[in-house]
């Protein structure tokens, strides 16, 4: 009879429900109505005055009021999920699969543009100005003037031009707390920054004043964040030096010029600055989140090592004994140690004595400020390596430390003869530390840029300033301007850095106008206090850069001991792999290797489908996974349903078929293929695709999904699509000019949920077979 259903898979197949889906045992409809369009105007509901609908098998006629249930015809019964669900994967709803699915509000854009096109006739300013403004502004635009709001040009610049906005509501209240601030900064990290140039960076000490100098004023009126200070970091600064290193090594230079290596370090910091600037205009913000977490911490704590390591030959006095040395200055981190070891008797006792107890005495004073800046916030103002920087300058003249063999840093001067000369680092004869520089420098702006997006996210935007809004945009726009000028000047690279904005902030800052004036405090004692840095002994430097190197490394031990804990062998894997080829052998070849490997990480992940085969919770209109608990759902019988989480790009379709045929053959994409086929070949008569996730595609994404569908429909195979997008998306765009919606069937194939397109399914099951009208004619007698 027209009511039997066809008997199904064996019982043994784990893949087939004990009781058939109720969704599929309630489908009946009349002929008339299968001649109309093929079943889709099935699914409205029935008018009261009309008579009972004919059924076959169990269902009776429910009652306006009563829930669906397995044997509830949902023909003719449209009610909507009313009880709260979570998950995740479809929201039955009360409408029919009727095409007005597709039916979008009408909309007045067009007509709007129109008329605004027409009054920008004959007049080439407004014209010229409607086409600049982008298609945000033109929406931003609209919406003001929907609330009441008239937007302006100047609206738009301040955005881009954040200095703008701070400088309309700048309060002269707040200028007190930021000169403290920058008086506390420039007390703080300005020896730090002629440390960071002489030992790290290998350029003359004032090198690292520019970057105080240029910077901070560049990144006040461009940054975003109000509270945050640039300036030079112990990373960037290491990596300029191996650039410095390698070009010499290569035969570019001389270790004893002075003014070439400044003009390297101006080409690195150039390229580093180019980079992140070119970044921020194809709004390339997102990759602050490339570099992942374990490759960040495991090439942070080699940089800590390798410079902890690096300092201890000046801090121990055998700077002399190493430059005499071949392979010592250049050579590895390991090489270094076995150079110490060996020359252990030889250390000059006076400079390790004033290192080591620099480097005591500065780690005491950070433990106590500390301890005690809870309590007692005041105590962050206290410039504790100022402090240990001047008594020991002093000490040095008093007692003659530079007579004695302890190093000093001598004069401070620029290598050029004018301290702020003007140099080009993109000239064409500087194209060979160019190509030399090319690669370090980009990852000297992708450190920079992602220290500076996290300390930038955790100080935020602010609330002593309103309209300031955080952008990694303009953040990019803005480091990269300030170290393209700071690179004409060969200053070394600047980007921001949590610590030292985090003093801003304690010690008063409010607004960038601390920046500016940091950069006015640092080009003072550029032209007046030069002369009094002559005394202070380079083993205290080394110490303070060292106290940078412990900070590095010191945060390593939480992060391993969370991998451990939750056994993420991977990111252990290749934290030890930087650290230990960067010790090893050499920082670029531990960046290299670092950055392959996260490399091949995301395109591995990016490339693997990650499509699932769904199952019908029993007794309920909720599809879930499949895989992940095959005991508790129910199959459709002849259904394959497919859930599509995520866009079709390229990347991820090249494995796509074959996971579509493990889920055919296995119902399951963890299966080996060396197994027979498990599905029986009538559980696939129709595939319903859940596309709900394909919120994008690309042309190679649509080409393999038209490859899939045209395989399907020449076997025969029925396919439908629920929870496609709307008309407007440029996905439902590429469908129909990819032509999958005309091999499908038409529209009325593509349905609101799954409960809908199985409906379909059952009506053209019936109108195949000739079942429908066969069940028209037979109901009286059945019953």
């Amino acid at each position: 009879m027209a009511s039997e259903r066809p008997s199904g898979p064996s019982r043994s197949n784990s893949h087939v429900p004990s009781t058939p889906s109720g969704l599929r045992l309630s489908q009946t409809l009349s002929s008339s109505q299968l001649s109309k369009n093929g079943g889709a105007e099935s699914s409205r509901p029935r008018p009261s005055d009309e008579g009972p609908p004919s059924h076959a098998g169990p269902s009776v006629v429910p009652s306006t009021t009563a829930p669906a249930t397995e044997g509830t015809s949902l023909l003719h019964h449209e009610r909507g999920y009313s009880a709260s669900y979570d998950n995740g994967t479809f929201s039955p709803h009360a409408e029919s699969l009727s095409t007005s699915y597709f039916k979008m509000p009408d909309s007045d854009a067009a007509s709007t543009t129109g008329s605004e096109t027409a009054s920008l006739k004959g007049n080439w300013k407004k014209a010229l100005a409607f086409r600049i403004k982008s298609k945000t502004m033109h929406n931003s635009r609209a919406l003001a003037e929907q609330h009441g709001f008239k937007d302006s040009p100047i609206m738009y610049l301040s955005y881009y031009i954040p200095c703008l906005i701070w400088m309309r509501q700048y309060n002269w209240a707040w200028l007190k707390g930021d000169l403290t601030a920058a008086i506390t900064i420039a007390s703080m990290y300005l020896p730090m920054a002629l440390s960071y140039a002489d030992n790290l960076a290998h350029v003359p000490a004032i090198n690292g004043l520019y970057a105080f100098a240029f910077n901070p004023f560049i990144y006040g009126i461009l940054g975003s964040c109000p509270q945050m200070i640039v300036g030079p970091e112990a990373a960037g600064s290491l990596l300029v030096g191996s650039i410095v290193k390698s070009s010499i090594d290569a035969g570019h230079g001389e270790d004893d010029n002075p003014l070439l290596h400044a003009q390297i370090a101006g080409v690195a910091v150039g390229m580093a600055g180019a980079t992140v600037f070119i970044m921020g205009l194809f709004r390339l913000g997102f990759l602050d989140s490339v570099l992942s977490r374990p490759f960040l911490r495991g090439f942070i704590s080699a940089i800590g090592v390798v410079i902890f390591i690096d300092q201890l030959v000046p801090v121990l006095g055998l700077s002399k004994i190493a430059s005499e040395t071949s392979g010592v200055g250049h050579g590895s981190s390991v090489e270094k140690l076995e150079f110490i070891f060996s020359n252990f008797g030889s250390i000059h006792k006076l400079s390790a004595i004033i290192g080591v107890v620099s480097f005591v005495v500065i780690m005491v004073f950070r433990e106590v400020k500390r301890r005690l800046q809870p309590r007692y916030p005041g105590v962050a103002y206290a410039p504790d390596r100022l402090f240990v920087v001047v008594i020991s300058s002093l000490l040095a003249w008093r007692l003659r430390w530079d007579e004695q063999g302890v190093g000093v840093l001598g004069n401070v001067q620029a290598a050029s003869s004018h301290p702020f000369a003007f140099h080009n680092p993109f000239q064409l004869s500087q194209m060979a530390h160019i190509r030399e520089a090319m690669g370090t420098s980009f990852l000297i702006g992708m450190l920079g840029f992602f220290e500076s997006s996290v300390a930038a996210k955790s100080l935020g935007a602010g609330e002593v300033i309103e309209g300031m809004q955080l952008s990694p945009n303009r953040e990019l726009i803005a480091l990269g301007t300030a170290n393209l000028l700071g690179a004409c000047f060969m200053a070394i690279p600047a980007f921001g850095g949590y610590g030292r904005s985090k003093v801003n902030k304690s010690t008063g800052g409010k607004s960038p106008m601390s920046s500016i004036l940091l950069s006015i405090i640092t080009v003072l004692c550029i032209l007046f206090v030069l002369p009094w840095f002559y005394y202070i002994p380079k083993p205290v430097l080394s110490a303070l850069i060292i106290v940078v190197a412990w900070s590095l490394i010191e945060e390593a031990p939480h992060d391993i001991a969370f991998f451990l804990k939750i056994r993420g062998w991977t990111e252990l894997s290749l934290i030890a792999v930087i650290l230990l080829v960067t010790v090893f052998f050499s920082l670029n070849l531990g960046i290299a290797i670092g950055i392959g490997i996260s490399l091949l990480q995301v395109i591995r992940h990016s490339t693997r489908p990650r499509i699932q085969i769904l199952g019908r919770i029993p007794g309920t209109e909720r599809f879930e996974n499949a895989e992940e608990n095959p005991s508790a759902l129910e199959f459709v019988e002849g259904c394959l349903i497919v859930k599509i989480p995520e866009p079709l790009t390229f990347a991820n379709t090249g494995e796509l078929k074959n996971r579509l045929r493990r889920l055919e053959l296995y119902g399951t994409g963890n299966a080996h293929p060396a197994l027979p086929r498990l599905r029986p070949h009538n559980s696939n008569r129709n595939v319903i695709f859940d596309i709900h996730g394909v919120t994008s595609m690309d042309g190679s994404g649509a080409q393999v999904l038209e490859e899939i569908v045209r395989s399907y429909r020449e076997r025969g195979v029925r396919v439908f699509f629920s929870r496609a997008p709307a008309k407007s998306n440029i996905t439902w765009t590429l469908l129909q000019r990819a032509g999958i919606v005309e091999l499908v069937g038409g529209e009325h194939h593509f349905v609101r949920d799954v409960k809908d397109a199985l409906r379909m399914t059952e009506a053209e099951d019936l109108g195949a077979t000739g079942a429908c009208a066969a069940a028209g004619n037979d109901v009286p007698e059945a019953r």
